[in-house]
């Protein structure tokens, strides 16, 4: 398997102007889990032989597998600069260190990074992925903008959720697996295989995400805890909160919800709500169930050592801490 960080390090970011460049070799530099391009060359090697690595076939999944990267952290920098957020993997996030302007800015370059990498895909395969790519690009947009558009709204359904992480999160690791795969040679069924399995995955990485926005510890989460119950993102555990509470806390859910301030007291509040309504253990279950949709999927993929990482990973996903 190829070292991706190394893979990553190894892309030129010293470049004029500095106020451009700097920000994306920042941003590139804090690490991150580097999931979405190892799931494309984990795919890839699935393929590959029965899962023996086959040089230059990975070697022609690498481009697309760094843009995937690069593309992912585009969209961090503007999701950072819409939420406002402070901290992103334990670091000042860009528009913080340096100012807004340059989020955007950095961010845009960081898109047209992406595609230039692309570009690098070989020839016969790059219509098929580009087409991915950019599906995968507008589903991400369209997600983002239903997480907007659900702040202010009223009523917002556990499936409306699930169909925005699906576009917002999933469909980058869903399209991470089938271009890898792709690249390497998987048929269609194979392909549609490694499709669903990155698209259960991600369903279940967003709800283990929403719940160590509550529950993690900043120390090992990378920014702050309760997040989402200040600015009152209709993620799943508010969502399974209203569905399932008696009227009484509701009422009070709901006051704390018109609450513009953030601060302690609201967060502490909120929390003890869903610790009362089994909130968490509800999250779970979906998300364990979704976990096992994935692992289902590798059942109709060859069986690897490559298939076996996948394995894991799923299990790793569902129990990590940042």
């Amino acid at each position: 398997m190829i070292d991706i960080n190394k893979a990553i390090e190894s892309l030129n970011w010293q470049k004029e102007p500095r106020g451009l460049y700097e920000p994306i070799e920042y941003t590139l530099a804090s690490g991150g889990k580097r999931l979405r391009p190892t799931l494309a060359l984990t795919a890839a090697e699935v393929i590959i032989n029965g899962g023996l690595i086959n040089g230059d076939a990975i070697e022609q999944t690498l481009p697309a597998a760094l843009a995937l990267e690069v593309f992912h952290n585009f969209t961090l920098l503007h999701d950072d600069l819409m939420d406002r957020a402070d901290l992103r993997r334990g670091q000042e996030t860009v528009h913080v260190k340096w100012n807004d302007n340059t989020a955007i800015l950095s961010g845009d370059q960081m898109l047209i990074e992406a595609y230039k990498l692309l570009s690098d895909v070989p020839a016969d395969k790059l219509p098929k992925v580009l087409k991915w790519f950019n599906e995968m690009a507008t589903g991400i947009c369209e997600g983002q903008q239903l997480d907007v558009d659900f702040e202010h709204m009223n009523q917002v359904s556990i499936d409306d959720y699930m169909r925005m992480i699906e576009l917002k999160t999933s469909v980058l690791l869903a399209y991470a697996m089938k271009i890898g795969g792709y690249i390497a040679g998987a048929n269609e069924a194979q392909q549609e295989a490694l499709y669903q399995y990155g698209l259960h995955i991600g369903l279940a990485f967003q709800i283990q995400d929403d719940i160590l926005d509550v529950y993690g510890d900043p120390k090992t989460f990378g920014k702050a805890i309760g997040g989402d119950i200040c600015c009152n993102k209709k993620t799943i555990l508010l969502l399974t909160a209203m569905e399932t509470t008696d009227a009484e806390s509701k009422a009070e859910l709901l006051q704390w919800m018109m609450a513009s301030d953030c601060n302690e007291q609201k967060i502490a509040a909120v929390t003890e709500i869903y610790n009362r309504l089994g909130v968490r253990e509800a999250c779970e279950a979906v998300m364990e169930q979704h976990t096992s949709l994935a692992l289902a999927q590798l059942d109709r993929l060859p069986q690897n050592d490559a298939t076996e990482r996948l394995r894991l990973l799923a299990e790793k996903l569902v129990t990590r801490k940042s």
